[in-house]
């Protein structure tokens, strides 16, 4: 087995890896191929730094014994390794989805990675070998990938302040990002293609307060009985401190452009994972800064000056640069708590192709249609093109945006309907139990977009 070279960033706090692959060698394209862009919410969010990285590092062989013992209900089985076996199931699904989509580039939202530094990009790497690169079903094809990056994040990242107001530090509320530890909830790519490691930018330190239309978020929710304004505030108040607002990030996770070299076009990866507009204290700091991540994505197409990276480096993206927006962005521009306006702006920028974003390639399923008019559906039955939705909650959150100047030529989310080849990777029974989310593979649901090269 070849090791591919290793993608190093001295410059930049990125974890930067080479994926060991079956097929090392990056993917050739001519004029006329099709490249496939997804993005997948895989729910691969763990309560603890190393659970993710020990389940990815179980090999066929051991995973196929855990799984045994469980549907065997082995009474010799512990509560932990039942956990893990169920993991495993979970994580299989997730890559038979992968492999039956069959991205080229692939984003990641929800992967948890280990900040300690000898254990550097483990769980991607072994996600690639153990799981993708082996085919889950006989008529199936295994798909390793030749190189990927999991990307810092703000999550569980202390901030040294008190950010929810209630008088300690030190929680997962006062994160820069809600996070139980760093790396948790994080987001990652794998690629076909070679990644331009040298021009990827990084914003994980970028100040909320900086964004154009930005402000401390006020207390304004001030009578809701699940929002209690703290003793030390009152209604009209700033929620954070001042030292607090002009420490704070923008970024919940992070907002990363990542060149992709695919042939002779770079097209520039912009990621990030806004936080959900829920969870709310009084000030709805969540609502408020769900938009302003969406924003900046906007700005930065915008090209606007005074966006600084991690490297000091300013501006947006240049006016004739390829890009995809990618990921999970938190926001459905019908119903939810979110900011329509943000989510509405944002795809309907004059850079974006505006056939995927509002037109006839806009990803949608028919097993969406199903299941809202299901009894599995919970929220939002009566949403207006039940089609677009990509989350189980009745809501259309994952995008793939690529710009204007690229040629998208097919889309789709994956969500087959029920008896459908794959359905039991979206809808199954666990525990006696009916599971549409993160027990049998993840709540949200694979988008994918293809690029006609030129």
């Amino acid at each position: 087995m070849k090791t591919v070279k290793t993608l190093l960033v001295a410059s930049l706090p990125l974890i930067s890896l080479g994926v060991n692959a079956l097929t090392p060698q990056f993917k050739d394209v001519k004029t006329g191929d099709t490249v496939r862009v997804a993005t997948f919410n895989v729910s691969f969010d763990r309560n603890s730094p190393e659970t993710l990285e020990n389940e990815l590092l179980l090999n066929r062989a051991e995973q196929d014994m855990l799984l045994k013992r469980l549907a065997q209900n082995d009474p010799a089985l512990t509560k932990e390794e039942k956990a893990t076996a169920q993991h495993v199931q979970q994580i299989r699904n997730v890559a038979e989805i992968v492999q039956r989509v069959r991205p080229d580039i692939f984003v990641l939202n929800e992967f948890d990675y280990n900040t300690r530094p000898e254990a550097g990009n483990i769980a991607l790497k072994n996600f690639v070998n153990n799981y993708l690169a082996v085919a889950q079903k006989e008529k199936l094809k295994g798909i390793p990938f030749a190189t990927g990056q999991v990307i810092p994040t703000n999550t569980g990242l202390q901030s040294g302040f008190d950010l929810d107001n209630d008088g300690k530090t030190g929680t997962p509320n006062d994160a820069f990002g809600f996070g139980k530890f760093t790396g948790h909830y994080a987001f990652a790519i794998l690629s076909q293609f070679p990644i331009d490691a040298e021009k990827t930018r990084s914003f994980q330190q970028f100040k909320q307060k900086d964004l154009k239309g930005a402000s401390n978020p006020v207390i304004d929710d001030c009578n809701n009985v699940r929002a209690k304004i703290p003793q030390n505030k009152a209604c009209g108040d700033q929620w954070y401190s001042d030292d607090a607002w002009n420490n704070f990030r923008l970024s919940s996770k992070n907002h990363v452009d990542i060149p992709v070299k695919v042939g002779k076009t770079s097209i520039h990866m912009l990621l990030s994972h806004p936080t959900p507009p829920v969870f709310n204290n009084a000030a709805r700091h969540n609502l408020k800064r769900n938009r302003d991540e969406l924003n900046f994505w906007a700005e930065y197409l915008n090209n606007q000056d005074y966006l600084t990276d991690d490297q000091g480096k300013k501006g947006g993206l240049a006016p004739n640069e390829a890009f995809v927006i990618a990921g999970d962005l938190n926001a459905d521009p019908i119903v939810g708590d979110g900011d329509k306006n943000a989510i509405i702006g944002l795809y309907s920028h004059k850079r974006v192709n505006q056939n995927v974003a509002n037109g006839d390639l806009l990803p949608t399923s028919k097993g969406a249609v199903e299941f809202l008019a299901s009894e599995d559906a919970r929220r939002n039955k009566d949403r207006a093109n039940p089609e677009q939705i990509t989350h189980h909650g009745g809501m259309r959150l994952d995008y793939v945006l690529p710009s204007a100047n690229l040629n998208a030529v097919a889309s789709g989310v994956f969500w087959p309907k029920n008896g459908e080849e794959g359905s039991e990777l979206v809808r199954a029974k666990i525990d006696g139990k009916i599971d549409t989310g993160k027990k049998v593979s993840s709540d949200h649901r694979m988008v994918w977009v293809d690029l006609k090269v030129e």
